[in-house]
């Protein structure tokens, strides 16, 4: 079995040196993307209403062709999904990509057969480079899991449908497949906790080396491993277990559980992927910034999250973003997005390559008072505050309280915890000394009295999974928001309420 990883190795390094390359010519590769992709798409219905036979240079197209979302553009989407062709992109799209949308309802994101490579070759590409930087790469000689999505696919008017990490399934290479865990008919099991039962009992006793997926359906998957067959860790179940792949949420919350549940230290990897576009990946294990995937028809562009949604709003190209600044992210791609909004927001930490972190969404923020909390502010300060008090979270979300019952306005966080601390008031007052230290704003609101300090409300145990259960979003690439600017989900999670502080 071995050699397979012997022959990966050679491969691995080949990847490896163009992921290398492309990084050092990052500035220059999104110049010829943008250029490629508007000629390219010249003479689509989209391309025609926005003149790019007169676009030249960077600031023609910003001149053409404005930043919405998914809604504003909305008359293009539904007549690609309606089966017309030459739309946004020439021809009609291999796949549509089903995904939820906040205020868009499911939204259809079309992939190409030009962007398939982007989506599907990246997620290999990172494996690959992983191998040749660390020089590991025995967990190719065991078992693989991709906790996902059902790979059933419909068709749209024609096109096959899907969820994106169900369409991924499709895409795994010949030479994986053979390792692929679960089984495609438990895969396509639509209800998580059934499909969870029938991948404990299908991977329990295999030799599993690479897991991957959403680190709270992950935690899920060990902790029932665990109960099924009384292990003491997922260690002594998987003795050559290797390294966890994820993306989609920041892992730092859950990274000390996972561990405990996995009984050593394994490497992790985090990749950045979406519907509309394979955005990013971690390069060292050792740094948890992310390379942006610079040379993979996307053209990107920024702009300062403060000025997002201004009419003179800043918009800059790769070449002039800054270090520090939180950017909400804009994709212009082979799949035929021009000026999209994806929703995201990151912040460059390096230029040199260019590398970043993804800092929260757009719409998932607080803001009741001017104060614009964001969802990186909030997982530090979880993360510093019960590593401090020696505190495991098993999941929390936050919400303001703006007409609270008596007393002035507060943040409140609802937390479920793997036991509750006697103490509840050391770990709110740990957040509040974490959140006044990292935004301005919040400390300026607490110190003029205008909010007080935050109100932890600790919840029964499950409240996560029968909250995302009763939303019909248990597992797969669902994940509860971080924080949000209404109360929504606070009300909705105040029926697993064991008091507060």
């Amino acid at each position: 079995m071995a050699i397979k990883s012997t022959l990966l190795k050679p491969f691995a390094k080949l990847v490896s040196s163009k992921i290398k390359r492309d990084a050092k010519n990052a500035v220059r590769d999104q110049e010829k993307i943008r250029q490629e992709n508007i000629a390219t798409a010249k003479n689509t219905r989209f391309g025609m209403d926005h003149q790019f036979d007169h676009v030249a240079t960077y600031e023609d197209y910003k001149d053409a062709v404005p930043v919405r979302d998914y809604e504003e553009l909305r008359t293009y989407f539904d007549a690609v999904k309606n089966g017309e062709a030459n739309v946004l992109w020439p021809g009609i799209p291999k796949y549509l990509a089903k995904t939820s949308g906040t205020t868009s309802g499911v939204k259809y994101i079309p992939l190409t057969r030009a962007s398939i490579p982007n989506h599907f070759g990246t997620a290999r590409n990172a494996l690959l480079h992983y191998t040749a930087q660390t020089g590991k790469g025995d967990w190719v000689n065991g078992k693989l899991i991709f906790l996902s999505g059902s790979p059933e696919l419909s068709r749209t008017n024609g096109i096959l449908t899907g969820r994106l990490s169900g369409i991924a399934n499709h895409m795994v290479p010949s030479w994986l497949k053979v390792s692929q865990l679960p089984s495609l008919e438990t895969n396509c099991v639509e209800d998580w906790e059934d499909k969870l039962e029938r991948i404990v009992d299908e991977t329990m006793d295999k030799n599993m080396t690479l897991i991957s997926g959403i680190p709270p359906w992950v935690q899920m998957y060990y902790e029932r491993l665990l109960e099924k067959t009384g292990a003491s860790s997922v260690s002594e179940l998987f003795p050559n277990y290797k390294v966890f792949v994820y993306g989609g949420v920041n892992f730092k919350p859950y990274r000390e559980v996972l561990q405990k549940l996995v009984g050593r230290k394994i490497d992790s990897l985090e990749t950045y992927p979406a519907s509309e576009g394979f955005i990013a990946f971690q390069d060292d294990v050792d740094d948890p910034s992310l390379l942006l995937n610079s040379n993979s028809g996307i053209f990107y562009e920024f702009v300062p999250v403060g000025e997002f949604g201004k009419a003179d709003a800043s918009r800059v190209s790769l070449q002039d973003v800054k270090l520090g600044t939180n950017y909400v992210v804009i994709l212009n791609t082979n799949a035929g997005l021009w000026g999209y909004n994806i929703g995201d927001t990151v912040k460059f930490v390096s230029l040199d390559p260019y590398k970043l972190l993804v800092t929260g969404r757009l719409s998932h923020y607080i803001s009741a008072f001017g104060e614009h909390v964001i969802g990186k502010e909030v997982e530090n300060a979880m993360v510093k505050a019960s590593e401090e008090l020696g505190i495991q979270i098993v999941e929390f979300t936050v919400a303001p309280q703006i007409t609270p019952a008596d007393g002035l306005p507060y943040h409140e966080w609802f937390v479920e915890f793997k036991e509750v601390p006697e103490k509840l008031h050391l770990l709110s007052q740990a957040l509040d000394n974490e959140m006044t230290k990292q935004n301005i704003y919040y400390l300026d609101l607490i110190k003029g009295k205008i909010l007080r300090p935050l109100k932890i409300s600790p919840l029964r145990a499950g409240a996560f999974r029968n909250y995302m259960k009763s939303k019909g979003k248990l597992g797969g690439q669902n994940k509860v928001p971080r924080l949000s600017n209404d109360r929504t989900i606070a009300n909705a999670l105040s029926e697993y309420k064991l008091g507060g502080i």
